[in-house]
């Protein structure tokens, strides 16, 4: 009687299953718990230059660092395109210029004309 129980197990930690493909500061750069999700997502269907531009849109409501632009952008990928995302070495993306530019390298097939003849 008045025994006490004693959890002995290891406090819980994250794991990361596999690499990411953002830097280090970027994986450490913290998403506000205030911040509002997203309303968009890229199915791999949509023109590329639309989806940012969409995405700017939402983030002229917040203020935000370009770790947490990389982290918010990669949270509306999905599908087909958060596998192309999951698969990139290790550490590559270093900042948002250099992601936005891979993601629209990557999906450019699905420009809108009047997007592509900007391209050349």
């Amino acid at each position: 009687m008045g025994e006490r129980i004693v959890d002995e197990r290891a406090p819980l930690t994250l794991v990361r299953a596999r690499p990411m493909s953002f830097s280090q500061a970027i994986v450490d750069t913290v998403i506000p718990a205030t911040f509002m999700g997203l309303k968009i997502t890229f199915t791999c269907v949509e023109d590329p230059e639309a989806h940012i531009t969409a995405f700017h849109t939402q983030m002229m409501l917040s203020v935000s660092s370009d770790a947490m632009h990389c982290k918010l952008f990669m949270s509306t990928l999905s599908g087909t395109t958060l596998d192309w995302f999951v698969n990139l070495p290790d550490g590559h993306i270093t900042s948002f210029d250099q992601f936005s530019t891979l993601f629209k390298e990557q999906y450019n097939i699905n420009q809108a004309p009047s997007n592509l003849l900007r391209s050349f």
